[in-house]
């Protein structure tokens, strides 16, 4: 049987929520929007290459956001040392690049997955919290910034690229 990404309800955030829940809704939103940007296609659409030259898919993309999460919330904020997600070997785009269809349903398990534990290791935190990175310090209200605006450059790209392959648009 063929696994097809499952139908994916959009969370919506609050617009007169305190800085915290705002922050923790509208990323929420936005991870949402992308796996239902996914939802009711199956490992080979989210593999296909729409717009070429560009290498993006709805699969790299997810793949990509997994990396993403694990790398700002895990990894840089949390200390966690953790292995490479994807093969090194394969260079910096292994992400968009190493894609197997057969492997969709684990790639979207594995967004899902880092998104509930990037959740809980900053449940406890303050957005105040800092950690150091490459010389320089970040306080973890940035990641969930710089998290929302990521989401939504990828989304955009995400948008088009269902377009192309369904004809199917976003709101």
């Amino acid at each position: 049987m063929t696994w097809t990404a499952p139908e994916a309800k959009r969370i919506p955030g609050s617009l007169v929520a305190g800085e915290r829940e705002m922050l923790t809704g509208y990323l929420g939103w936005f991870r949402s929007t992308l796996l239902q940007k996914c939802a009711g296609l199956t490992g080979e659409q989210l593999a296909e290459r729409t717009v070429p030259p560009s290498n993006l898919t709805l699969l790299g993309l997810l793949r990509h956001m997994a990396k993403v999460e694990r790398t700002w919330f895990r990894e840089r904020f949390a200390g966690q040392r953790l292995d490479p997600m994807y093969d090194p070997a394969q260079g910096k785009d292994a992400d968009f690049e190493d894609l197997d269809p057969a492997r969709a349903a684990d790639d979207y398990a594995r967004l899902v997955e880092e998104c509930r534990l990037a959740d809980a290791v900053v449940a406890d935190a303050s957005l105040d919290d800092t950690f150091t990175h490459n010389g320089e310090l970040f306080a973890l209200r940035l990641v969930h910034v710089h998290m929302i605006g990521e989401y939504a450059r990828h989304i955009g790209h995400a948008d088009l690229v269902r377009e192309r392959l369904d004809g199917v648009t976003g709101d």
